[in-house]
């Protein structure tokens, strides 16, 4: 499991990033990189990482669930994940 200030840190650069988006995209297309410069460096989407929304863990992520493989394992053999059993063959 991530550190609480990991997690927190990950929560205000999305929305540093949803605060910035129109700003940064404006600025792009008229070609002035120096006034992006001057922006915050969060501001920036790729210093997004992909974590997992129970645990915060950035590695083994699933993006169409949302969580990491080890929480998307217990909760599938949970059933508590729809659409999803396990194989058996």
């Amino acid at each position: 499991m991530a550190k609480e200030s990991v997690k927190a840190r990950q929560k205000k650069r999305e929305k540093i990033v949803m605060k910035y988006a129109n700003k940064r995209r404006k600025i792009k297309k008229s070609g002035n990189y120096e006034l992006l410069q001057k922006l915050p460096r969060d501001a920036s989407p790729v210093r997004l990482r992909n974590r997992c929304s129970i645990t915060g863990r950035s590695r083994g992520y699933m993006r169409k669930f949302g969580i990491s493989r080890i929480v998307f394992r217990n909760l599938a053999s949970q059933g508590l994940i729809p659409g999803v059993k396990k194989a058996s063959w």
